[in-house]
């Protein structure tokens, strides 16, 4: 039988369609996103090295010596060429009789993840992607000096049916002067069960997830990656630090060496299980005045694009589950049929050194 389920994070029910329940091979329909077959690097992509003055002028590069927008680098981030909001100017928040508006203020910056064409986030080792980390966390702290904005999102859109217009590996940032409204969600709930049983509701779960074991996928030393409970995905993916930080910005570095381990093994699994899928990547955090509070507990939502929301969804605002959460655990444990042929080549080798210019690991 169908059932209902509640999120007590955001109080929002799912139903798990246990009648329509779909298993990993029901999805073949879906878009792959494999770059194996793609070069190593693209004359017209923007992102490539040698390419740096399609882009605007970097905010900051990963390279052992030469100069700012020079090749190089391994790691890269630069100002979107189409930004949602602009840096420049004053919120100027104004009243047209019960409307709210202000000026569109904040900042929109692409985080370039390997200088490698054909190499998705997934197949990096893990020091690159660990320095993929540090960039996130780089940007992030310089960007919450600035006052007029109040919420910092990491996120990243994989595949073009997620929303993806290149393909050479990349995530964004976007600082907002407003804190969204599924992140106040977020806190409300987390505010309302500390007030009851005067603990986090993250780390309740975290202990009751790994008590459990159905929904959870793997784990290491500091991270757990669970499917939730009241998913509203198929195969939607948490990654949760077991160590209460309101914001991912207080890892330290042994916790972004788990970090990159445990979010690649997820990534990889999510590419075995499900062959490929476009996915949405999205890191949630305190907002930027909450982040020395106790009240949030930081993660890293994946969301794999198996779906579409329909009238049903975009109406009520209740997700349908056509995959029993506990089933989908299940299926991304189990070893994968093989990984592609996407293994870190020598030239990725010699980008992955620890960043040694200004705005690197600290």
């Amino acid at each position: 039988m169908p059932q209902f389920r509640k999120n007590p994070l955001t109080q929002e029910w799912v139903i798990v369609s246990t009648e329509r329940a779909k298993r990993p091979n029901d999805y073949s329909g879906i878009e792959r996103v494999d770059l194996s077959g793609l070069p190593e690097w693209s004359a017209e992509c923007p992102f490539c090295p040698g390419n740096e003055a399609k882009t605007p002028p970097e905010v900051l590069g990963y390279r052992k010596q030469g100069e700012a927008n020079s090749s190089g680098w391994w790691v890269r981030a630069v100002p979107n060429r189409f930004p949602a909001l602009a840096v420049e100017g004053g919120l100027n928040r104004a009243g047209v009789g019960l409307y709210d508006t202000m000026n569109g203020i904040g900042a929109h910056e692409v985080i370039v993840e390997t200088p490698l064409h054909n190499r998705s986030l997934a197949y990096l080792d893990e020091t690159a992607l660990q320095d993929v980390a540090w960039a996130w966390r780089d940007r992030y702290l310089d960007l919450r000096r600035d006052n007029r904005f109040k919420y910092i999102m990491i996120f990243r859109n994989h595949g073009r049916v997620a929303g993806a217009s290149l393909v050479h590996s990349h995530s964004q940032l976007i600082a907002t002067p407003i804190v969204p409204i599924e992140i106040e969600q977020e806190l409300e709930g987390m505010r309302r069960y500390r007030d009851f049983h005067e603990r986090c509701l993250l780390c309740d779960v975290v202990v009751q997830e790994l008590y459990d074991g159905a929904r959870v996928v793997l784990e290491n030393q500091k991270f757990v990656v669970v499917v939730p409970f009241a998913a509203r995905f198929p195969f939607g993916l948490s990654i949760i630090p077991k160590r209460h930080q309101a914001s991912f910005a207080d890892m330290q570095r042994d916790e972004i060496e788990q970090f990159a381990s445990v979010l690649k093994g997820a990534l990889l699994k999510v590419d075995a299980c499900l062959n490929f899928p476009p996915y949405n990547f999205s890191l949630h955090t305190a907002p930027a005045d909450l982040e020395r509070s106790e009240e949030y507990h930081w993660r890293v939502e994946i969301m794999p694009r198996l779906t579409v929301a329909a009238g049903f969804e975009m109406g009520t605002g209740i997700h349908i589950n056509v995959t029993v959460p506990e089933e989908a655990a299940e299926y991304l444990r189990r070893p994968g049929p093989g990984s592609p042929a996407q293994v870190p080549s020598s030239a990725e080798a010699a980008v992955s050194a620890p960043p040694a210019t200004a705005g690197g690991p600290s």
